[in-house]
């Protein structure tokens, strides 16, 4: 026969099994798909990484206001010996207007997330896209489908690839909020180009509350209140029952306590109940008396007493 202290481990372990369960399932699901756009999870950490911060929208189109603090152009990088400087957005569209976009179709010029200008052409090196992963430990963010890559750099007589943009992003807790800092660091054929963003987006948080995934705070706290709740229910009718051989409600534990704590609430209730009944009482006396005054005075109107 198990005894009280084994029931109560073997039920503690019940309890404790489905959140555990629950835990491992949504580690399991927790997939790229499955997290909001520009937002990326570190496989080692489990931190949350949200890129929204520094992606730069452009004014809302109903009322044509922006945020207030919101910049009104997108991130610059300085060329250096490339001889062109650089401008792109992070997981959304450059917001200048740009036009005439070397090798890509006008209806995905407004889809163009990283560009630059040499010799008075515009060059696109990546359109937009909004799912940043992990290679290792770097968080990184790809752009592809840009303007066409020029053959002769790439050793070919008519080359098909197009431009392409790396992104690195680094974390840097003195940098302004809500500001990115790119630089280029170089191409070594022209075609794809990579760069490093500083930022304090790219330190890390931890999971947001709507996110859904596993339990916040006030539910940990909530499990371990229910953990102490039966266990101090189940552990203390076992005792009453086994050692105190208690029966019917006295097997409850502390339940003197819990009579006493009745009793108390009971006696002013019913006190209550005493005064309100008493009150009526007085209330129907007077009634009663009245009544019988009007009606003697009554009584000797139709008499004649009272001329």
């Amino acid at each position: 026969m198990k005894t009280p202290t084994a029931s109560i481990l073997s039920l503690l372990f019940l309890l404790s099994t489905p959140f555990s369960s629950v835990d491992a399932t949504s580690d399991s699901s927790n997939s790229k798909n499955a997290l909001s756009p520009c937002v990326a999870r570190s496989p080692t950490s489990g931190l949350y990484y949200d890129l929204n911060a520094i992606s730069i929208s452009p004014p809302d189109p109903d009322n044509g206001k922006s945020r207030k603090g919101a910049r009104h152009e997108s991130w610059h990088a300085k060329g250096h010996d490339y001889h062109a400087n650089f401008t792109l957005n992070i997981c959304a569209p450059v917001l200048e207007n740009i036009k005439n976009v070397v090798g890509v179709d006008s209806e995905r010029w407004q889809n163009v997330s990283a560009y630059y200008e040499k010799g008075g052409r515009i060059y696109s090196i990546g359109q937009q896209a909004s799912q940043p992963f992990f290679r290792g430990r770097k968080l990184v963010l790809n752009y592809t489908d840009g303007s066409p890559c020029v053959g002769e750099y790439l050793g070919v007589k008519n080359g098909s690839r197009t431009k392409s943009t790396i992104m690195s992003f680094l974390c840097d807790r003195d940098a302004p909020g809500l500001q990115a800092i790119p630089s280029f660091v170089g191409t070594m054929d022209h075609c794809t180009y990579f760069f490093e963003v500083r930022s304090a987006a790219a330190c890390g948080a931890t999971a947001r509350a709507d996110d859904g995934q596993g339990l916040g705070p006030a539910g940990i706290f909530g499990v371990i209140a229910l953990i102490a709740v039966a266990a101090y229910l189940i552990g203390g009718c076992a005792y009453q029952r086994t050692v105190m051989h208690q029966r019917g409600w006295r097997q409850c534990p502390n339940y003197s306590l819990w009579v006493g704590m009745f009793d108390f609430v009971k006696i002013p209730t019913e006190g209550a109940g005493l005064l309100q009944r008493a009150w009526q009482g007085q209330v129907t006396y007077f009634e009663d008396g009245l009544n019988s005054a009007l009606a003697g005075l009554e009584l000797n109107y139709i008499r004649g007493d009272y001329c």
